[in-house]
């Protein structure tokens, strides 16, 4: 397993509703990121900032290069797209961000 993270950034104001939508995360998106080899996913805001910090594990022989190509996942970046930054494709604008620090 590889964990990796990134951050996004949600518009000013949306806090609550970008909770409310992933409580209610649809379930086949839900299956898509799964059977991606993706696992423990996790999404921290930062309210000051609006800044959301993503992290997630994923499987050494994981999929997630196709997930962009997924129907639902595009369906669901459309649906996100009015609360937080996107590119022109309506992906969440997203900036890798690198480990320095690992405690188990």
């Amino acid at each position: 397993m590889e964990k990796i993270a990134f951050v996004m950034t949600l518009l000013p104001g949306h806090a609550a509703e970008y909770k409310k939508r992933h409580d209610e995360i649809w379930p086949g998106l839900a299956a898509a990121l799964r059977a991606a080899g993706v696992s423990d996913y996790s999404i921290f805001l930062e309210e000051e900032s609006n800044k959301l910090f993503a992290v997630h594990k994923r499987t050494d022989d994981h999929d997630m290069d196709r997930l962009p190509l997924e129907p639902i996942v595009k369906k669901w970046w459309a649906f996100m797209a009015d609360i937080m930054l996107t590119n022109a494709d309506n992906s969440p604008v997203s900036t890798p961000i690198d480990m320095v620090f690992h405690l188990e």
